[in-house]
């Protein structure tokens, strides 16, 4: 436990002043970016990871969050500055509103119908911003650019985000170590048993779902703010999920730290890539080919496979793996509540 709050605090220093040792603005704008993504990733292992069901909707919170910063810039009239930054929160908050219907309709479904249901409603929120006023359309909506100077224009994007990843990564692991994780983690191992023994799953899974949410759409008003304007095809794009779903397979579903490092590898590789051949998508077929070496050669995902071999060098022997979930545990403490909290 001390060593892996150690490294996480590590992490967090190092990226705290990560802006002080690269100030080239090509570098921190990939930083800023895979911030994004480290929170996004976060977010969604806080209800995929440990409930078990895998949505392929975040994006609809992505995009909301995005159109509410430049909805709101555009008909208060507001001026680039610190300021802006006020609206984030707000972003949060209607993303998490939005969750509340979304995940009454998907969640009234099991694992693999929930998937389709969460593509099918994040189609509908994309020909929604394509064809609303309130959006612009496909001609977009442009944000006001504040007057920093050049130098350090990227430090209070950087700074922002990497606060927003902090309150994610701070959840997630709240939530991991909670009595409502433990729920979670009861109906990911078995959900008619847990609900069988008091747990509320309707209630869980929807506050699950609410909870990675608001992440999410504080960085899609972070996005868009950053980028200077929006369009329906890139805030609700459905690559989107697809990358932040590979992240957290990468790095280790169900883990704190698996989709961080996830992210700290996928997104600079695409960043990379894009600015070196200018082929737009050609991380996908990287990604695709990096995804299918960790499922044969670390199926459950670089964090736990690589945790589970350090173990059995430790031991001597080849223990069974570490189990994220601990059923019988999790099945302990549902017997003894019916609440989420």
């Amino acid at each position: 436990m001390l060593p892996r709050a150690a490294g996480l605090g590590l992490l967090l220093l190092g990226l705290g002043a990560l802006p002080l040792v690269l100030s080239n603005p090509t570098y921190t704008s990939i930083a800023i970016f895979t911030l994004i993504y480290m929170t996004a990733a976060t977010s969604w292992n806080t209800f995929a990871g440990y409930s078990g069901y895998i949505p392929l909707g975040h994006v609809v919170f992505f995009g909301s969050g995005a159109y509410t910063l430049a909805v709101a810039a555009q008909d208060w009239h507001l001026v680039g500055g610190y300021g802006m930054f006020l609206l984030i929160p707000l972003a949060g908050l209607v993303a998490g509103l939005l969750a509340l219907p979304f995940g009454l309709v998907a969640l009234r479904t099991r694992r693999h119908t929930f998937v389709v249901i969460t593509i099918a409603i994040m189609f509908i929120f994309q020909l929604l911003a394509f064809n609303l006023g309130v959006t612009n359309g496909s001609s977009g909506i442009q944000i006001p650019t504040p007057l920093w100077p050049a130098a350090t224009f990227n430090d209070p994007f950087y700074y922002i985000t990497l606060g927003i990843l902090i309150l994610a990564v701070a959840t997630s692991w709240f939530v991991r170590r909670s009595r409502f994780g433990l729920q979670l983690l009861a109906i990911r191992d078995d959900e008619d048993r847990a609900r069988g023994l008091g747990v509320r799953t309707g209630r869980v899974k929807l506050t699950a779902f609410v909870i990675s949410a608001i992440p999410v759409g504080m960085v899609g008003a972070m996005y868009a703010y950053f980028i200077g304007q929006i369009f329906p095809q890139f805030a609700f794009d459905p690559l989107f999920d697809v990358s932040v779903a590979l992240m957290v397979f990468f790095g280790g579903l169900g883990t704190v730290a698996g989709p961080l490092l996830g992210a700290v590898v996928l997104e600079p590789l695409q960043q990379y890539l894009t600015l070196q051949f200018s082929i737009g998508d050609l991380y996908l077929i990287i990604y695709g080919v990096v995804f299918l070496a960790v499922i044969l050669l670390m199926p459950r995902g670089v964090v736990p496979s690589t945790r589970d071999w350090l173990r059995a060098r430790r031991t001597g022997r080849p223990d069974a793996p570490e189990v994220e979930g601990d059923t019988d545990r999790a099945a302990e403490v549902a017997a003894h509540t019916g609440s989420p909290t």
